[in-house]
């Protein structure tokens, strides 16, 4: 056994035998990590008989299907002092079977002996080859232990983890992810910067001057070092922070305290109070030894007949950028008697602070956007602030301006905002008109993201920090968890402003939600898209994909959504406004005006045929209007035997126009060539009762396709007996006006 397992203890027995410790019982039961060296080198060198094989390069591998299996065998490894590199997976397909997944783990060479294998084969290969995982990129070759902390990060590892000192920083770069890279690939990463933003950070924290190439143009502000601005609002924030525990600073912590935000949310975020003293924080930072042009420069303190501090009197938060430098502050007005009527102020436009490129909790929120592939857009900094007490810890808003193309990029950078399209953007509106536009105003610029765009819409227009003082965490939670597709919620608007009880309002609805269906970015989802409108509307689907159609041909865009191009476009041109009264000789109304040529012109034949028609058989409303004469004079019976019938009617008109018609309708030749009997006008009655009860399943049909039967099943269930007996009313007026003779 000793020559298998040459680390072991042994001990001599008197009868010249010598006795062998800690062997494994069993080579495929993982051992307690409590048990000794040799004991775990025993171990690991009998798995690797067992599933592990020496390339003919020399690579040492091992394979499992368990990649638990694999990650004990690592634990194991780092215990003995032997390196790894990282877990790999491949897809395997065995015959007649579903495929799985083989794991496979590297040992480092450098660590291994001869007589860890114990297999022939297996020896003779790592001796005799070349090994590709036998170097290492670099060695640590000491290790002392101190009382100082050190993490190592990795830009892609989930909670930020990434290397340990006994195992993958012996390889020099991460194998959790496969990333790689120095200090300025990091902090691209972790921090969403470009190449050149890396390079200054970098700069600025060690203080090394740039020199800059000289034979180009610089427009970037000249003064103060961005290091000195940056440090200058460090110490801004920490005095203000100080601050709000003052007796004078009692109104501020009541705001904070009526809107459910304690001592320990003030200090998570940040929050102080800038005294109403106009010079407080001009002496407290020039006895820091920062100048008035530094100051001034940062946006803290203003020049006038002296010096004086920007913000006075009010309650602060500070705006940061992703690696948590404090850039400018947000202020709110707190006291009545402040000379400054606007309710927030942010810092202006300086060198470091630019408000469109800015999202307040960003440095709070980037870390849970990269890991949820999610981030929370709200409205202020109450609501940030509300969202990430409650569990939404991806929630950001823009700085007193509207979400614009830079604060898009700024969140792509954390996103994994690709065509995969696995990524989510939460708009948050009130449900009221402004909520409405300012989701319309969203769309217009949703092609800004790769990722599904989605609104939460608070009840009865409360925003996360009114939700969360009436209702708590769990509220602010199931707000965003709620959440709609955005093009839904337009889409929803959009018909919304449509009465789809109207035959011709369904119309309208239908013709404006498919521009807005054609404009959707995601094509395989456009007829499922479709479908939802047709839904919507009460449409059928073939409709609802031809107006689809139709509206991707012309490339028209939603009312307000710029081309896609974006390219200028011109002025959008008013349409003619369509004349409020249809033509008369419009086809759709030729049996509304032959039932009435009959009515004035052969009331004796009609008889009372007509009993059963009422104003709501005609749709032209100045047809319906020479119906209501009649109804009014007693109906076609009191016209069988009066010679100025048609003149009592015109005479009873009010209107010129239907007037008119009277005269028209009674001398227009009815186009017949035989006698006008009863099945002549019984056809043209009942052909206009038939188009009635049409109408009528079209209207109940559209309202039962927008009614869940789960939410509202008696409504339903009505609906749909109505539908049964409409659909056997006009089967009869089919069979009637078939079998006329």
């Amino acid at each position: 056994m000793l020559k298998w397992f040459p680390h072991s203890h042994t001990t001599a027995r008197g009868d010249g035998n010598l006795l062998v410790h800690h062997l494994p019982r069993f080579f495929k039961d993982r051992p307690s990590l409590d048990e000794s060296v040799p004991y775990l080198y025993g171990w690991l060198a009998g798995y690797f008989a067992a599933d592990g094989c020496v390339a003919a390069d020399g690579t040492v591998i091992m394979n499992s299907a368990d990649r638990d299996d694999l990650e004990f065998v690592r634990t194991v490894c780092t215990r003995l002092g032997i390196a790894t590199y990282g877990i790999t997976g491949q897809t395997r397909l065995g015959l007649g079977k579903e495929p799985t997944e083989l794991f496979r783990i590297h040992l480092v060479n450098e660590d291994l002996e001869p007589d860890f294998f114990l297999l022939e084969p297996h020896r003779r290969r790592f001796e005799e080859n070349t090994k590709a995982f036998a170097r290492r990129g670099w060695v640590v070759e000491s290790v002392e232990e101190t009382d100082r902390v050190e993490e190592v990060f990795c830009a892609e590892v989930e909670d930020g983890h990434a290397f340990t000192l006994e195992d993958n920083i012996l390889t020099g770069n991460c194998f959790g992810c496969q990333e790689g890279g120095d200090v300025f690939t990091f902090l691209m990463k972790i921090d969403g910067l470009s190449f050149g933003e890396a390079v200054e950070r970098m700069a600025d924290k060690y203080g090394i001057h740039l020199r800059r190439d000289e034979t180009g143009h610089d427009d970037r502000p000249k003064g103060p070092q961005r290091r000195r601005l940056v440090e200058a609002h460090a110490a801004a924030q920490e005095f203000y922070a100080e601050q709000l525990g003052t007796p004078d600073a009692l109104a501020a912590r009541q705001f904070l305290a009526e809107r459910g935000f304690d001592q320990q949310a003030a200090l998570r975020f940040g929050i102080g109070f800038a005294p109403r003293d106009g010079e407080a924080l001009w002496r407290h930072l020039s006895g820091r030894k920062f100048t008035s042009e530094e100051l001034i420069a940062a946006g803290l303190v203003a020049m006038g007949r002296s010096l004086y501090d920007k913000f006075r009197g009010r309650l602060l938060w500070p705006i940061r950028e992703t690696n948590g430098d404090t850039i400018g502050f947000g202020a709110r007005r707190i006291f009545d008697d402040d000379r400054i009527t606007a309710k927030y102020l942010n810092t202006q436009e300086t060198p470091i602070y630019k408000k469109s490129q800015v999202l307040y909790g960003i440095d709070l929120a980037r870390k849970p956007i990269a890991l949820k592939s999610q981030a929370v857009i709200v409205e202020g900094y109450t609501d940030v602030m509300a969202c990430h007490l409650a569990g939404v810890e991806t929630a950001v808003a823009t700085c007193g301006t509207a979400f614009g193309d830079d604060h898009a990029r700024v969140l792509r950078r954390f996103l994994d905002d690709h065509a995969e399209l696995r990524s989510e953007v939460v708009f948050t509106f009130d449900g009221d008109e402004a909520g409405q536009k300012a989701a319309l105003r969203t769309f217009e610029g949703d092609q800004r993201f790769v990722s599904q765009t989605y609104v939460a819409v608070a009840p009865e227009g409360l925003d996360p920090c009114e939700l969360r003082i009436q209702q708590g965490d769990d509220a602010v939670r199931e707000l965003i968890a709620s959440r709609r597709p955005l093009y839904r919620f337009v889409l929803e608007n959009v018909i919304g402003r449509y009465d789809l009880d109207r035959a011709d309002s369904r119309v309208d609805a239908l013709r404006a939600g498919a521009r807005l269906v054609a404009s959707v970015r995601d094509r395989s989802k456009v007829d499922a898209f479709a479908r939802e409108l047709a839904g919507m509307v009460g449409a059928d689907i073939d409709q609802a994909r031809a107006e689809v159609r139709r509206a991707a041909a012309r490339g028209s865009a939603p009312a307000g959504r710029p081309e896609r191009n974006g390219a200028a476009q011109e002025p959008a041109v008013e349409p003619a406004p369509r004349s409020a009264v249809p033509d008369l000789r419009d086809p759709r109304f030729g049996i509304e005006r032959e039932t009435l040529k009959l009515v004035l012109q052969a009331p004796l034949a009609i008889g009372r045929t007509t009993a059963d028609i009422g104003s709501n058989d005609f749709t032209h409303p100045t047809y319906r209007a020479v119906w209501d004469l009649v109804a009014a004079a007693g109906g076609t019976v009191a016209g069988q035997n009066d010679p100025g019938w048609v003149a009592r009617l015109r005479d009873a008109a009010t209107d010129p126009a239907v007037s008119s018609l009277v005269s028209a309708l009674a001398v227009e030749p009815i186009p017949v060539n035989r006698d006008i009997d009863a099945g002549y006008v019984a056809h043209h009655v009942h052909r206009l009762q038939e188009l009635t009860a049409l109408r009528r399943i079209d209207e109940v049909r559209s309202r039962l396709q927008r009614t869940n039967p789960l939410d509202n099943p008696a409504d339903y269930n009505k609906m749909f007996g109505e539908l049964a007996a409409l659909e056997q009313h006009r089967r009869t007026l089919r069979e009637k006006i078939v079998g006329a003779p």
